[in-house]
């Protein structure tokens, strides 16, 4: 992987993580590289996914692969910012 791949995964992961962060109702407790981490796991995992069943190859924006990236995100938000609140306290 090059330091453009890294830099391109950081900010996919920050977008992902991010809008996945917006989809979880209620305020959560994990900082923001936390948010980054889940974004670029969920990224991954959502490309892997949507590859898998071939709705990653089209023409224009994946709009599909999009929307599972930051399902998963938000289910990784969810669990974590459960996770993590209880840890804390």
């Amino acid at each position: 992987m090059t330091v453009g791949g890294i830099i391109s995964a950081i900010v996919v992961g920050l977008i992902i993580g991010a809008l996945g962060r917006l989809v979880v109702p209620g305020k959560q407790h994990i900082p923001i590289w936390l948010t980054i981490v889940i974004g670029i796991v969920a990224a991954l995992i959502g490309t892997a996914i949507a590859r898998g069943a071939g709705w990653a190859d089209t023409a224009g924006v994946d709009w599909i692969e999009i929307a599972i990236q930051v399902v998963l995100a938000a289910i990784g938000v969810w669990g974590v910012a459960g996770f993590y609140g209880r840890s804390r306290v």
